[in-house]
């Protein structure tokens, strides 16, 4: 196994840090894919009931 140098984890926090608006993103596509599936459920789900 490679031995890890601390020199090495620093960069790679610093990289991270530099990454930019990844989160953010990540946050807003799972808010839109989740209120789609809901929005989807509501409107939907009035298609089941039978008119008698």
């Amino acid at each position: 196994m490679e031995h890890i140098s601390a020199a090495w984890l620093t960069e790679a926090a610093l990289a991270a840090g530099r990454q930019g608006p990844g989160n953010l993103l990540r946050v807003v596509l799972i808010v839109m894919v989740v209120g789609c599936a809901l929005t989807g459920w509501f409107l939907l789900r009035g298609y089941k009931r039978k008119d008698d």
